[in-house]
């Protein structure tokens, strides 16, 4: 999960925790751990490369894509073409 944009590391944070009380704040199975980044005062092009040439997961092979844009402000065109071109 890459969060992006002024105040994303709380997306982070949310992410972790979460992910964290699925197994009761204890070992979390490699299988089940969400690798989490944030990118607060980097350009979204650059978190786009970042997703399609250096993100990885330790036991478990990334093979789609999903982008959560909550703005609401309609740029899904355009960062879906940016993610595509990155």
């Amino acid at each position: 999960m890459m969060a992006w944009g002024p105040g994303c590391s709380s997306w982070d944070d949310s992410v972790d925790l979460a992910n964290l009380e699925q197994f009761n704040f204890g070992e979390v199975p490699d299988d089940k751990f969400v690798m989490t980044t944030w990118h607060e005062d980097e350009p979204v092009h650059e978190v786009f490369e970042f997703s399609k040439f250096a993100a990885m997961h330790p036991t478990t092979e990334i093979e789609n894509t999903l982008i959560l844009h909550v703005n609401g402000n309609g740029k899904a065109d355009e960062f879906t073409d940016m993610l595509k071109n990155a």
